[in-house]
C-alpha cells in the first residue's frame, strides 16, 4: 500500500495558515466521528412518555491512531528517539502564549476522499476537505524500545473537536423560521434598515431591531457585530 500524507496544520483567528504543517503517514484501517444532540425530557402529568425537546447540538468529534517508527534510522545506542516525531503532535494539546489555550488545527487528510469531505468555504453543505479543531486529549503508547531504553515506535491516539465560529454556525445553520428570536452577524455595507427588509420584508423595522439591541445610534454598528433579531410580530 502506498503511503498517504495526513497533516495538522495551525491556523490563525481569521482561518490562515500558521506556520509549516505537522505531517505524518496515515493509512488508517479505521477512525471515528462522533454527532450528537442535547435532547431534554419534558414530564408530563398524565401522559405515557415525557415530551422531547431539542435542547442545542453537541460538539462533533473524530478520534484516530497515528503510527510513529524511527527504526529505519537504526535500533543500536545511537538510535533516533521516535519522541523527536511525536513530540511535535503532542504540543498541539499545550497552551500557546499568544492565544492562552491550546491552537485551532485543521486535519486533512485524502482530498475529496476523506469522508464526509466539507469545504469550508461553502459552510450549510456536509461537505468538508479537511476538519477544523482544537485537540481535546493525545494518548501516547510507545511499543518498542532500543536495547538501551530509547523508544522507537508509539502509537498516537488523538481526540478532536470541531472548532466552528459563532458566524460560521449562523450562516450553516441559516434559520428561516421569524417566530423566534435569530441572531445575526453584520456584514460590511449592511444598515439597519437592510437587515430589517431581509428580515422581516420592511425595512421600517430598523427601530424595533435597534430597540431590542439597546442601539440609540443606527448609524453606529459596524461590520462583526452580532444582533439579535426579535420574533416577527
Amino acid at each position: 500500500m502506498t503511503p498517504r500524507v495526513a497533516q495538522f496544520q495551525r491556523l490563525k483567528s481569521d482561518g490562515s495558515p500558521l506556520g509549516a504543517p505537522l505531517k505524518v503517514q496515515f493509512n488508517p484501517t479505521e477512525y471515528t466521528l462522533t454527532k450528537g444532540a442535547q435532547i431534554a425530557e419534558v414530564a408530563i402529568p398524565g401522559l405515557d412518555s415525557p415530551l422531547l425537546q431539542f435542547v442545542r447540538g453537541q460538539t462533533e468529534t473524530l478520534t484516530l491512531e497515528l503510527f510513529f517508527d524511527s527504526t529505519e534510522a537504526g535500533m543500536g545506542r545511537d538510535a533516533t528517539p521516535v519522541t523527536a516525531e511525536t513530540d511535535r503532535f503532542y504540543q498541539l494539546i499545550k497552551i500557546e502564549s499568544a492565544q492562552h489555550a491550546p491552537p485551532i488545527v485543521l486535519f486533512s487528510w485524502g482530498g475529496k476522499e476523506f469522508p464526509g469531505h466539507r469545504s469550508y468555504a461553502s459552510l450549510g453543505s456536509q461537505q468538508r476537505y479537511g476538519f477544523k479543531c482544537v485537540v481535546e486529549s493525545v494518548r501516547q503508547r510507545f511499543t518498542l524500545f532500543s536495547p538501551v531504553g530509547v523508544p522507537l515506535r508509539a502509537t498516537l491516539t488523538v481526540s478532536l473537536k470541531e472548532y466552528k465560529t459563532l458566524a460560521e454556525q449562523i450562516r450553516e445553520l441559516n434559520l428561516q423560521s421569524t417566530d423566534h428570536t435569530k441572531v445575526h452577524v453584520v456584514q460590511q455595507g449592511e444598515t439597519l434598515s437592510r437587515i430589517a427588509w431581509q428580515a422581516y420584508d420592511d425595512p421600517t423595522d430598523w427601530r424595533r431591531v435597534a430597540e431590542f439591541n439597546n442601539i440609540t445610534d443606527p448609524l453606529s454598528i459596524s461590520p462583526g457585530m452580532i444582533l439579535r433579531l426579535p420574533p416577527a410580530e
